[in-house]
Order: C-alpha cells, then structure tokens, then sequence
C-alpha cells in the first residue's frame, strides 16, 4: 500500500511537470491528456480540455507525486489543489478504507471499474480531505 500526493492545477499542468522534472533531473514524464483517452458518446469531450492534463506522475526521491488539470468547469481554488491517494494491490484494502472514510464524509465518485483501475474511487472525509482510491492489478494504465 502507498499514499501518493496528487496536485491538480488550472490548466498548467504540463508546465509544473517540466518543471518538476528538471529540478530533480528526471527523464521526461509521460503525459496523458484528457483527449487521449476512449471516446464516451454519452460524454463528448469538450475541445478545451482535449490537450489538458488528465494524470502524470514523477517520481521524486522515492515518492509518486501525481499530478493533473482540473477539468473544466470544476472549481479550482490555489491551495486546496492536493489530494491522497492510495493505491493498493490489495482491493479488499481499498475497499475497506474507502467506505470508512466515507462516513460522515461527501463521495466524489463511488468505487468502480474505470478504463485505467478495476476498483477506482474518490471522496472528501469528515475533515475536508480528498482522497483518491486505485487498485493496482499490475495493469493500471497510469
């Protein structure tokens, strides 16, 4: 089990990246954006966020640091742009610490199968802190 920082800017993201990655002379990270995802006709994806930021990471001295745009149309306030994420290989961990944090709290999303995680979730607890719940088969895309 790992608890990971996840950032999330307005639009700037890939700038923080690069950024990031030169101060801690990383490789270039890999960037997946918004557009890159399948397609939802239920959802079609406004042209604004195709080149957005939907999820990168870097690893810095040892720790997964995430990062990504805030979609638009979704607030963004500088300073409450950080989440916890926890990303487990175990999904009964995840599950587990997801509906116990969701009491008293406010879900975001409730735990499901999305393209990129069989089990992927996201809420605020009872003390006004996001979180983010990955299970990590081996196969997440991220």
């Amino acid at each position: 089990m790992a608890i990971d920082v996840y950032l999330n800017f307005n639009g700037n993201t890939r700038e923080v990246i690069e950024f990031y990655a030169e101060v801690f002379g990383l490789d270039k990270p890999q960037i997946m954006t918004f557009g890159d995802t399948p397609p939802d006709p239920s959802y079609p994806l406004p042209e604004e966020a195709k080149n957005l930021v939907m999820h990168a990471r870097l690893s810095i001295s040892g720790s997964t640091v995430m990062f990504s745009d805030v979609f638009p149309g979704m607030p963004y306030v500088a300073g409450n742009n950080i989440s916890l994420s926890l990303v487990s290989k175990d999904i009964d961990e995840v599950k587990s610490a997801f509906h116990k944090l969701k009491e008293g709290g406010k879900v975001g999303m409730e735990l499901q199968e999305t393209f990129w995680s069989k089990c992927y979730g996201n809420l605020e607890d009872k003390f006004g802190i996001q979180w983010q719940f990955n299970y990590d088969n081996g196969e997440t895309v991220y």
